[in-house]
């Protein structure tokens, strides 16, 4: 954990309801930091249901591979998180390790290992020694409690600065359902079906192909609108858990994605997703601002996110929103190389609501002094219309800053 916190770090966490029929617990296992926790157990009650998101790497992680064979049963009965090592590119090695981190954590759960969901994060290529924690699981999965979220929150942080929390309680029905979720990430993040590492639950009786269409489209306008760096982790993992507990106090058992009754669930979950995926940006590396591009105008809602997109990926137009300079030239730059359709002459470019170019050219109202002032707050919102249609799209980014630079290049040493 860096010894600095970012500067958009939240003021204040959230108190983090419990969920019924999750039990939590976290441990030291020394797989690369010394005296910081880097184990999660998360243990759910028979019953509950599973969806997940992950990376479209090519290059996979174990734990990837082996969370999306036994998501198709829908089922968990617990997740195993480390940090430290990824457990990625390493060949037999990994499957190995994964095989047998299940084989213990169903063990001590009493499942399957069909039902046992995993998740490492930190350095690639290096060998996972499960030797180091698999001889904590049995306890942790014993004496797990409700209400460690924010400790859960710790336990998977690598080059993060804060622990990043999430929580909203909506109606189901008449019954009053609670959605947690939880989330590590500050580089290596692009959009991918996922971001680094996010885990949320709820009580709600909702089933796994119900939750899994929940789920995939909540990600689209959230984890899969954000980007540090433009590299997509071999890693990245979001797991849903809906335990049913819920049920006992009334709510409606979900099992078809267009019940109306799911329409305060869906905005809630939405919510939650956004703000984990906004404050992985907030804790991008070296990050000293947040970055909100917004393209209109385009020939397709799909154009404009890919334009949105090399915007927000672009390396110059990052380090003008560091140094904090009005370089709308590298807007203009980066839309005209985003391989999307687009018309010089018709680009107009905002930064905050200062206009800095209309109709492919500089606005003749342009305030220097303005566009600077405007440049020294924590949060910047570029908009660029591309004047030919009628495609929107909003990503978040951050600067890109020399700290960035330090963090990466000192990373596995």
């Amino acid at each position: 954990m860096s010894a600095q916190v970012s500067p958009l770090a939240p003021k204040k966490y959230p108190k983090m309801p419990v969920i019924e029929g999750v039990r939590i617990a976290t441990a030291e296992a020394g797989i690369k930091y010394k005296n910081r926790t880097d184990l999660l157990a998360m243990v759910f009650d028979a019953g509950t249901t599973v969806a997940g998101v992950f990376t479209r790497s090519k290059c996979p992680s174990a734990p990837v591979d082996f969370c999306r064979q036994n998501l198709v049963a829908g089922k968990a009965r617990v997740l195993v998180v480390n940090s430290g090592n990824a457990n990625a590119f390493t060949g037999q090695k990994g499957r190995a390790s994964t095989a047998l981190t299940g084989e213990v954590a169903a063990r001590a759960a009493g499942c399957t290992a069909g039902e046992v969901f995993l998740a490492s994060t930190g350095v690639i290529g290096e060998p996972l020694d499960t030797g180091k924690f698999s001889h904590l699981l049995a306890g942790l999965v014993k004496d797990g409690k409700p209400e460690l979220w924010t400790e859960a929150a710790k336990a998977i942080m690598t080059t993060d600065t804060y622990p990043k929390l999430a929580t909203a309680t909506v109606k189901l029905g008449d019954a009053d359902v609670t959605i947690n979720g939880i989330a590590k990430g500050a580089g290596m993040i692009a959009p991918d079906m996922a971001t680094m590492l996010s885990f949320v639950a709820t009580d709600a009786p909702i089933a796994a192909p119900v939750l899994q269409d929940l789920l995939s489209r909540g990600t689209a306008k959230t984890f899969n609108a954000v980007t540090v760096d433009s590299d997509t982790s071999t890693s990245d993992t979001l797991l849903m858990f809906a335990t049913g507990a819920a049920a006992r106090r009334g709510a409606p058992a979900i099992s078809d994605p267009k019940d109306a009754r799911l329409g305060a669930f869906r905005r809630a979950l939405g919510k939650v997703l956004k703000s984990l995926a906004l404050q992985v940006v907030r804790d991008g590396e070296g990050a000293r601002k947040q970055v909100e591009v917004t393209v209109t105008g385009a020939k397709s809602a799909r154009s404009a996110k890919r334009i949105a997109l090399s915007i927000a990926n672009s390396p110059l137009v990052k380090t003008a929103v560091a140094g904090e300079d009005a370089n709308w030239g590298r807007v203009v730059m980066a839309v005209g190389k985003a391989g999307e359709p687009a018309d010089r002459d018709l680009l107009s470019i905002w930064f905050g609501d200062n206009r800095l170019a209309y109709q492919g050219e500089r606005d003749a109202a342009y305030s220097e002094e303005a566009t600077s002032a405007y440049m020294k707050r924590d949060e910047i919102r570029i908009r660029a219309d591309i004047g030919i249609g009628r495609g929107k799209a909003t990503v978040w980014t951050c600067d890109l800053t020399k700290e960035y630079v330090a963090i990466n290049g000192d990373y596995r040493s």
